[in-house]
């Protein structure tokens, strides 16, 4: 494995940790705050920073998004995905050390199906731990970001004033992000370059637009459902279509001997699934409110 991409999964620990710290005071400022509502996405949207708890979770997942860029950059996109997921899971300890609250038997299970699940991915990086992986052919990146920006509306649709808004939107905000962040993969082939071929390129467009979108609708999905649902819905949506852009818009190999790529998928599978059966700093939210 190359200097560069471990340092980019380093890149990638950090992420995990500030974007979850800065969730739970994200999840804290909203549900204190006026509901966002979508005649006035805009106007409601920003009435949210009046909240401190929410301006303290915006600023520290702005702090989060700038390890996310450099990981991007320096290691392939699922290898990145899949330690930020786990890395969820692995804060389980420190939240429940900062907010007083116990480790149960569950959190400890998905701690060990993450410690598992990451044991298969570094298992299985000798063909794609030794570059970025950064190339792309416009056409099938442009059908990635269209399919997923699709369903992500239609979940938004489907699940506003649904029984399962909360979670629904939590999803949708997820597949936002998922575009968001397999926009700003393909733009990190540009770092090195001329500063018109870095800040203004379609791609710039696409991820200012899909983050501002993502951001509005995890707030209403933080405002009518429960955090930890919500949270967990958002947060596996994200990393599972990102990791899916891998191999199939940047052309992260998989191993090529059938018990590696089953080592492999069962790296991704595990991670994800222990992400969504331990979101324990939410919990540790939910507590404080």
């Amino acid at each position: 494995m190359s200097v560069s991409v471990q340092i980019g999964i380093l890149m990638a620990v950090a992420t995990a940790f500030t974007a979850t710290v800065g969730f739970l005071y994200k999840h804290r400022g909203a549900s204190q705050s006026a509901e966002v509502e979508w005649r006035r996405p805009v106007s409601t949207s920003l009435a949210l920073f009046r909240n401190r708890w929410y301006v303290l979770g915006i600023v520290i997942a702005i702090g989060s998004w700038g390890f996310h860029v450099a990981a991007l950059a320096l290691a392939p996109i699922s290898v990145v995905q899949s330690v930020i997921a786990g890395g969820l899971v692995l804060l389980t300890v420190v939240a429940d050390r900062m907010f007083a609250h116990s480790v149960t038997r569950r959190e400890w299970i998905g701690v060990g199906l993450a410690a598992l699940g990451l044991a298969f991915l570094a298992a299985t990086l000798d063909g794609s731990g030794s570059g970025a992986h950064s190339d792309y052919d416009a056409a099938t990146l442009s059908i990635f970001l269209l399919a997923v920006t699709a369903a992500a509306i239609g979940l938004a649709v489907w699940g506003t004033g649904s029984r399962y808004a909360g979670v629904a939107l939590g999803a949708s905000a997820g597949l936002f992000w998922a575009v968001s962040d397999t926009a700003i993969k393909g733009q990190t082939g540009t770092f090195g370059e001329n500063v018109v071929e870095v800040f203004f390129h379609p791609l710039v467009l696409i991820i200012i637009v899909a983050s501002f979108v993502g951001l509005t609708v995890s707030a209403k999905s933080l405002q009518l459902g429960k955090a930890v649902p919500v949270i967990a819905m958002t947060t596996v949506a994200a990393n599972a279509l990102t990791i899916a852009s891998g191999p199939i818009v940047f052309g992260d190999p998989l191993p090529e001997d059938t018990l590696g790529q089953i080592a492999r998928i069962a790296a991704f599978v595990l991670v994800l699934g222990a992400a969504a059966l331990t979101p324990a700093p939410v919990r540790a939210a939910e507590a404080e409110a």
